[in-house]
């Protein structure tokens, strides 16, 4: 899968860390749901922190198709809401 962080660029990623993702994902959708700004900050980062950690830069110049599109670092709490969907940002 191909990942795009806004603002930094893409990383592929394998299907086997989506467990690991969706876990932070979930966790992110319910400080959003709660309006914990510093728990939505602190999962935010350590989201962005595995998929960087996890997944394999793609060279600057390669432009794939994303998969999925995850905020930048420094997101808003009500810019990632706006991104978000039911399953939050991660699908499944």
């Amino acid at each position: 899968m191909i990942v795009r962080i806004m603002g930094e660029g893409q990383v592929r990623l394998g299907d086997a860390h989506l467990t690991e993702l969706n876990k932070l994902d979930d966790e992110l959708l319910e400080e959003m749901e709660s309006g914990d700004g510093d728990g939505f900050r602190r999962t935010l980062t350590a989201l962005l922190d595995a998929v960087r950690r996890l997944g394999t830069p793609l060279p600057d110049d390669s432009l794939e198709p994303s998969e999925l599109i995850l905020p930048s670092p420094d997101a808003t709490l009500e810019e990632v809401r706006d991104l978000l969907s039911d399953d939050g940002l991660i699908p499944g």
